[in-house]
Order: C-alpha cells, then structure tokens, then sequence
C-alpha cells in the first residue's frame, strides 16, 4: 500500500494502517474548527452585548421616502437636475416574481435559507478570491448590503465589515424577509440618481416598476453590480449584455427555463423618451456628476442639493461650436461625432459636451471613449524629455529612421535635417519625437503620464511616442492643466458642495491642490514650445486675437480621429472628433475642425476676461523643490475640416505607422 505496508480489504475497499493516523490528525482538525466556530460565536456574543445598546430601531423604516430628493446646480445657481422626491415604498408582493427572482438569482440565491449571513456562499466567495489572487466573487448578503445602505458608510474595513455582519443579524430577527426583501428593493442604488426599483424604473423605463417586464426586470437587477458603469443611460449596449447575464442567472437557478430566457433576449429592454434628459448637453455632465454622489455621502436619507463647477454660458459655448462645426462640415468630410471639455486651472469642469446629441446617444465620449491622441500625447514625451535634460533649443536630426523593421515617418515624407525638438513639436515630426521617447524611454514616458493623471493603458514601446495608446479626452486634456497653472497637480472635479435641502453641508470641497507636478522651469519651457505650435506649427487654426494660447494637435492612424488639446491662463479645453464606429475621415487632422472648434469656443467663453500670460517659471538657480506629488495615485484610489488643400504646408500628414501629426 501507500504506507509501506500490506493493506487488507473491507467490503472490497482496501484500508490502510496509516488510515487512522489520518483520520486521528482529521479528528484534530475538526475539533480545531470547531473550537474556532465556538470562540467566534462567543466573540459575537460579546459584540453584540457592547453593540447592543446602539442597534438602530428598525420600527420607522418603513415610513420615509424611498426616493429622496435630489438637485443638481450649476456654478450660478440654476437648477440642472431634479429627480427623486416622489417614490414611496412598494411591498415585494406589489412587484412581478420575475423581478425580486432577477435580483436574488444574481445577488443573493440562499436568501431564503440563511440567518443574514450566507456561510456557504462566504465561503465560495473566499475559495473563489483565493484562487484568482484577486476579489472576484462577493459573499454579501442582501441583508448586509441592507444593513451597509441603512447605517454604514461606503469604508472598507474589518471594523466595518463586523458591523455590517451584526446589523443584518439584527435585521433578520427584527423583520421578515419579505419585509428585508421590500426595504432592500426600495433603498438600493441603481444608477443616474435613483434609489430602489420605483424609481429606477421610471427613469428608465417610464413606468412603475410593478410593470416591468422580464427584459426590463433583468436590467435593473444588473445595475446592483455596478449601477454607475451598467446605467442603461450611460451605456445601453452595456446594460443590456449585463442584463442577459442575469437571465442566465435566472435560469441557473431554476427561476426560468430556456425558452423563457430566448425570448426575453430577443427583446431587450428600451429606454423610455423620458429617460433622457430635456437638458440638452447638459445631461451628460449631470449624468456623470449622477455617479459620483454616492461616493461623497454614502446613503441618502433626505433631500440633498449637489452644488457643482459646470458654467452654464461656457457649456452653451462649448455645445453650439461642436454642433455648428460638425453641421457644416461633418457630412462633407464624413465627421458624425466630437466632444468638448473644458477645466479652470484649479481642475474645475467648466463644460462638458459627451457628444452631437445627448437625446440621440447618452454614450458620453469625453469621458468614456479611449482613442488614440496621436501627437496630442507629444506633449507628454518632450516634458519626459526637458526632465532628462534636454532644453528647447537640443537638436536632433529629422531624417528616415528603421528601429527593428518600424519605420515613423513625417507628414509629406520629407525631412527638416537638424532641428530643435521646439520646433520638431511645433511642426509635430514625428523621427524627433521618436528619436527623444528612445533617449528617455517608454518607462519614464509612462511615469510622467501617470504623474499628470493619466490612467489608461499605455504601451510601453517607442510607439508610444506617436499617441498609438488610447486615451479619453477627459484624462488626455486633464493632463495639461499643470502646464496653464504653473505646475501645480489638481484633481479634476465637478462637486463643489452637497447640502441638505434644510441647510446641512454633507460635503464640501476644500483644497484641490496635489502639490508641485512639475518644475517651474520645465513649465516654463513647455509652455514656450506649446506657444509655437499654435502661433508657428499645426495649431495655427487655434490663434487667438489678443491672448496668449498654447496648444497641441492630434491625428490619429487613417484620419479617424482629430484632437486639439490648447490653454490660456484661464482655461483648458480639449476637442475630439471622429466617429463612433472607428472609421476613417474624409483627411481630417487636429490642425482643422478640432482647432478650428477650439477657436471659436475658447473666444466666446473668454470674452470680457482680462487676457493673462502663461506661466513661464523660474530660471534654474530659482529651482525650488523637485515634483513630490502624483494625480494618477489619487485617481487610481477613490476614470477629439476643410480639404487637403486647406491644411497647411509641412503641419500634418499620415505616417506609416499610428499618427498623422
């Protein structure tokens, strides 16, 4: 046998000596468990003893409004949003079947069968996460989530998490379970603003929710995931690929049969007119402002107003130049899409345009959208570049270069010789940006993508340096703002202050800054070469009368996008254009209608302000402290046309590989 010695057999099976061993060390184990379920059970019992007298009394939970109230500002004042205020609370026998079935086939199977505490599924969850190395599965409870929605607040810890056990143990010998499956359904966030089913479904679907259909119950109980990515508002594709997911969770647990699920996939769930906003462009900054409430305040037991940055005349100006642009020249040089955002130098959204139509596509393109920058990103390489010591004035020669078979080249296939790599931006050649991203490096190129706050993937070979990684309009133009304010790292905002609607500041903004992000001089020096791009190179276009701008142009691979990304001193502001389908323009570069949009938005929101120079920092002997601080931590932790005849000579053209400028 295994042990080294002659087995017998007992009922045809063989038994080995070295079997009681085993099962004597098991006996030991066991009794281990046991003792550890004990000495738990008898830790509980003394957290509740000491918690007891602070259990919250759960008799009035059922008499407030499951929907409280909530109004969304503008930087003067006017009202953006209201939504909530008039849902009350629906019983679980008032709803379809399919829908609490939808939700506790995806969320919480055993509910019926556990005390608020799944042990079973806690450890599956446990086993899962272990095995992936990485929290993939959750072992909550709908009683837990419940009990976190009504009393705890959103932190992640053991402390937290003991309680949060506690109160779902209290919850379960206080209520029913209809009664915990009624409270959970009418408390729990589902995305753009909406608290429980009732109100969830009229957002959405326009209806109350004791009429949703299956296809419609499956897409709200898909939202308790993540009800700010799956928002059908936000992305419907999304919503309802998330929805089919729960219908095969419906089936699985044998709530549905196979045909039933066919058939409720063959006709997804639509968004009602109503669902989308009156607002005009408006409504993508408020959907975005939408999921950002619960992170601040946690749960809402009362009517709140969210105070926010959006300047209502700049978002005006920022939508109407889009729209005029893209209605004059988007069919003719097959442009059907493009985006605006705009930020004051301290990181404040001052305008937020996601798209042509908000009615007509709510898929918010500045902030969700990832395309690639092309030479928009340059500005990233050449301030990697100043940092390892070159200056504005360094050379390289432009001329044909082979890296391992890759072969970058300019815009017209020709080559400058010796130039400065100010003018090699200005005039965007792309040998020299390649020529610098391979004296610094793609890690350091990376690094200080990282430091300003960009989070997307990035590639780490020397095509990174021609924009080839794609990146959000939001974060890519979010990564200029320390060069318009001097070099200070801000965190890009839209909530200044969330108030009760009786006077009691839940939240408020205090402090924006993320400390110095780069050095007074390297500002300086990139402003200086920005500067050029715009008044001597491929941002011509962009030239404002009487106002110092900075700016670069981006090209993507075939035409399919354009971007502008340019600042004053009193604002940053980035352009997109293209199409949602990935298919190339009729030759449409950064230097054209993005620059062209730019212009004419940045001089109406402009207009009457004192015109300021840019910051142009310290000589080196006035060198104060090295950067210290880093946006992409802080982002990590709490997420752009005319014919060819009408570019000018020697700004923009394809290059054989990812970028045109």
């Amino acid at each position: 046998g295994s042990c080294g010695v002659r087995s017998r057999f007992v009922f045809n099976f063989p038994v080995f000596p070295c079997m009681g061993r085993i099962a004597k060390v098991f006996r030991i184990l066991l009794k281990l468990c046991v003792g550890g379920l004990l000495l738990m059970g008898l830790a509980w019992a003394l957290l509740f003893l000491v918690l007891a007298p602070d259990l919250p009394d759960t008799s009035n939970l059922f008499h407030n409004s499951a929907n409280p109230e909530v109004i969304i500002l503008a930087r003067d004042g006017s009202a953006l949003s209201r939504t909530g205020g008039n849902a009350k609370i629906v019983a679980v026998e008032e709803l379809p079947t399919h829908l609490s079935q939808a939700v506790l086939a995806t969320e919480d199977r055993r509910f019926y069968r556990h005390f608020g505490m799944d042990v079973i599924g806690f450890a599956r969850a446990l086993l899962a996460n272990i095995r992936a190395g990485r929290v993939v599965q959750g072992g909550s409870t709908i009683t837990q989530q419940l009990a976190k929605n009504l009393w705890l607040t959103p932190e992640r810890s053991i402390i937290r998490k003991l309680k949060e056990l506690m109160l779902a143990i209290w919850l379960e010998a206080r209520l029913e379970k209809r009664e915990i499956l009624t409270l959970y359904l009418n408390r729990v966030y589902l995305g753009a603003g909406s608290f429980g089913v009732e109100a969830a479904s009229r957002r959405y679907f326009g209806k109350s929710a004791r009429h949703v259909t299956l296809s419609e119950a499956a897409l709200l109980a898909g939202l308790l995931k993540a009800p700010s990515r799956y928002a059908p508002t936000n992305d419907l594709p999304r919503a309802r690929r998330r929805a089919a997911e729960v219908i095969d969770n419906m089936v699985e647990a044998g709530f549905l049969k196979e045909r039933q699920a066919a058939a409720a996939k063959r006709a997804p769930a639509r968004l009602a007119k109503s669902a989308v906003s009156s607002g005009g462009g408006n409504g993508y900054f408020v959907d975005w402002i939408e999921t950002q409430i619960p992170l601040f305040v946690g749960r809402i037991d009362a009517g709140i107003i969210v105070e926010t940055t959006l300047d209502p005349a700049t978002q005006g100006f920022a939508e109407s130049s889009l729209a005029q642009t893209l209605k004059r020249h988007g069919k003719s040089r097959a442009v059907s899409q493009g985006a605006v955002i705009a930020f004051a130098p301290d990181g404040a959204v001052q305008a937020m345009v996601g798209g042509r139509s908000y009615k007509a596509s709510q898929f918010n393109r500045a902030l969700q959208a990832r395309r690639q920058p092309g030479s928009a990103f340059k500005a990233i390489v050449y301030l990697a570049g100043l940092e390892d010591g070159l200056r504005p004035n360094s050379t390289y020669k432009d001329a044909p270069i082979n890296i391992d078979g890759w072969r970058p080249k300019n815009f017209d296939g020709k080559y400058a010789g010796k130039v400065t790599i100010e003018r090699a931006l200005a005039k965007s050649i792309n040998t020299v940006a390649v020529k610098v991203a391979k004296r610094v490096g793609p890690k350091k190129i990376i690094s200080t993508a990282r430091r300003l706050g960009i989070t997307a993937p990035l590639s780490a070979d020397l095509s990174l340096a021609l924009g080839t990684s794609g990146v959000s309009l939001f974060e890519m133009s979010a990564a200029y703002i320390p060069l318009a304010n001097g070099g200070t790292g801000v965190f890009p905002y839209g909530i200044a202050r969330i108030r009760t609607t009786d006077g009691q500041v839940l939240y408020q903004r205090s402090g924006n800054s993320l400390g110095r992000l780069i050095k007074p001089r390297h500002v300086g020096q990139m402003n200086r070469m920005l500067s050029a791009a715009v008044t001597d190179g491929t941002g011509r276009r962009a030239r404002l009368k009487g106002r110092e701008v900075a700016g670069k142009t981006g090209t993507s691979q075939d035409y399919r996008d354009g971007w502008f990304i340019g600042y004053s001193a009193d604002m940053v502001a980035g352009v997109w254009v293209g199409n949602d389908n990935n298919k190339p323009t009729k030759r449409v570069t950064g230097g054209q209608l993005p620059a062209t949009i730019w212009r004419n938005f940045v001089s109406r929101a402009n207009t009457g302000q004192t015109a300021r120079a840019l910051p142009q920092g310290k000589t080196e002997n006035e060198e104060s402290s090295p950067p210290t601080a880093s946006m992409s931590t802080l982002l990590n932790e709490i997420s752009s046309f005319f014919s060819k005849g009408g570019a000018l000579k020697g700004s923009e053209d394809p290059a054989d590989f990812e970028t045109k400028d």
